[in-house]
């Protein structure tokens, strides 16, 4: 007599993040940058979303994202012989555009989610990047190694902004360049109500669907934005932690913003 076939293994379904590490409606009531599992919330979230964190990036921006990027690129001033620190590089698409505009230069790729680095070595790879795991409030280099460093929506991501401003000042040469690209709130009215009817409605459910998040991700994104440094602030913060020539560039309506800043002598 025939052994019975055991039924065919079925692939289990993609295990919900833990309770305390998604973003809940509770948390966005208030503040998400001043919730004290923040930095754990950011790791989830991005290790969930990261492989279709390109996709989404290009569909909700209209392609924008890589022309904010390109402009953060210029900003740098990245020249022969020197080194650039990409952080909060994510899948890599900074890094790879900065490598690109300056062959002779050297970029490392820094970011704080393992999941982001392993794309970003699957998808942007080049010979003159190298990905290292970093957090930006404790960076793993040496003072005064960098001649540029670009960080693209990833300020608002850590628990702690000037301390974050505060390591890159150290680990930048005398004149070295801080280059952020930041989401803002819109300063025009019209403008304003119409992008937050496309983030806080629209974008989350759309972009929710497309990464089949669970940990609330895009609907952290509108929120952590409206809670955020906006640029007056964000240009006192550059001054106060000893940064000069301080500028910000407004870019597609002042949804984004390029801030552009020089470490002291």
């Amino acid at each position: 007599m025939n052994a019975p076939v055991p039924p065919s293994p079925t692939k289990p379904p993609a295990a919900a993040p833990p309770e305390g590490a998604r973003w809940t409606a509770d948390d966005l009531a208030r503040s998400p940058h001043e919730d004290e599992r923040k930095a754990e919330k950011v790791r989830t979230m991005f290790a969930a979303i990261a492989r279709r964190y390109d996709l989404n990036n290009r569909l909700h921006s209209f392609g924008r994202d890589q022309a904010w990027r390109r402009a953060a690129v210029r900003a740098a001033e990245l020249r022969e012989g020197q080194r650039a620190l990409d952080m909060a590089c994510g899948t890599g698409d900074l890094a790879l555009l900065l490598a690109r505009a300056t062959p002779a230069a050297e970029v490392v790729g820094g970011d704080f989610t393992p999941e982001m680095l392993d794309l970003a070595r699957e998808r942007n790879r080049h010979p003159k990047i190298t990905y290292v795991h970093a957090d930006a409030l404790d960076l793993p280099f040496e003072d005064r190694e960098f001649d540029a460093l670009t960080i693209a929506f990833g300020i608002r991501n850590v628990t702690d902004p000037a301390r974050a401003l505060a390591e890159f000042r150290r680990v930048l040469k005398p004149g070295g360049r801080l280059v952020i690209l930041e989401f803002a709130t819109p300063p025009h009215p019209v403008v304003r109500a119409l992008n937050r009817l496309y983030t806080a409605y629209i974008m989350p459910v759309t972009a929710g669907l497309i990464a089949r998040d669970r940990t609330g991700a895009y609907r952290y994104l509108p929120r952590s934005i409206e809670t955020f440094l906006q640029p007056e602030a964000m240009r006192k913060a550059l001054l106060d932690n000893g940064f000069h020539s301080v500028s910000a560039r407004p870019m597609t309506l002042g949804v984004c913003v390029c801030y552009r800043a020089v470490a002291p002598d």
